[in-house]
């Protein structure tokens, strides 16, 4: 498989010959609005922070299919929605989300569920924790996918989800070689973590010791708390930098 991080949260993975796009938010840098104050750094600061590495036209190139793994803002923008062809294939987790892309004029749309198929690859929905305490409720619901195919190492796609039981679950099950995590440590003044911190991933690779962890969602947008640099001078005091692969914006990944 190729995974290519574009930015925060959007990919675009080469997996048994099919090309899937994740989550596009192909916004200029600044074009969105802030929203609520992040956790440690009192200067609102509009989103996203940097450029796309390379233009939409080639990101979209040749795209078989689309996963939303929900809506926010930085998952999925008014700049996809443009840019993508209205009848191209698109996964999404629920009825309501299928209802909300539907009416943008899409038209080729399947919610996800655990014995999905694309054109011989099985996509597996998979379940997420979008936070911690009151702000779960906020952050809403959102779905993870894992993908299996004969000719390819098994592939769990986290999402936005922080450390709990499900996620564990997950890996028990499938037992995925490659697992991509969205690790920024998202957070606002009040409440606690969106998706997983350090610690988060630190436990993904005790309960998958096997497993290369993609670290993605990083320095995107503004409430993102945890650095690509300390993250690896936490995964080197772990001694686990061998398991952990923290990409650059527009990096190729090949496993």
């Amino acid at each position: 498989m190729n995974i290519q991080l574009i930015r925060n949260a959007t990919m675009v993975i080469d997996y048994a010959g099919k090309k899937m796009l994740v989550d596009p938010m192909f916004s200029e840098k600044g074009e969105l609005a802030s929203g609520p104050m992040p956790a440690k750094d009192w200067n609102w600061k509009r989103n996203p922070l940097y450029d796309l590495p390379i233009s939409v036209e080639e990101i979209i190139k040749d795209i078989d299919f689309v996963f939303l793994t929900h809506l926010h803002f930085d998952h999925w923008d008014k700049a996809a929605e443009n840019a993508l062809p209205k009848n191209i294939k698109i996964f999404v987790q629920d009825e309501n989300d299928k209802k909300a892309i539907s009416k943008l004029g899409f038209t080729n749309l399947e919610i996800l569920g655990e014995n999905s198929n694309f054109e011989g690859v099985k996509l597996s929905r998979t379940k997420a924790q979008h936070g911690k305490g009151f702000i779960l409720k906020l952050a809403g619901q959102v779905c993870g996918m894992v993908l299996q195919h004969p000719t390819e190492e098994t592939l769990y796609i986290a999402a936005d989800t922080v450390w709990y039981g499900e996620v564990e679950k997950t890996i028990n099950a499938y037992k995925p070689e490659v697992i991509i995590v969205n690790g920024g440590d998202n957070r606002f003044i009040i409440g606690d973590q969106l998706i997983m911190n350090k610690e988060d991933i630190y436990r993904t690779h005790q309960a998958a010791p096997k497993s290369k962890i993609v670290v993605i969602h990083m320095e995107g947008v503004y409430h993102n708390m945890l650095s690509r640099k300390e993250l690896k001078e936490f995964v080197d005091q772990k001694s686990i930098s061998n398991s952990i692969i923290i990409p650059e914006d527009g990096e190729k990944i090949i496993l």
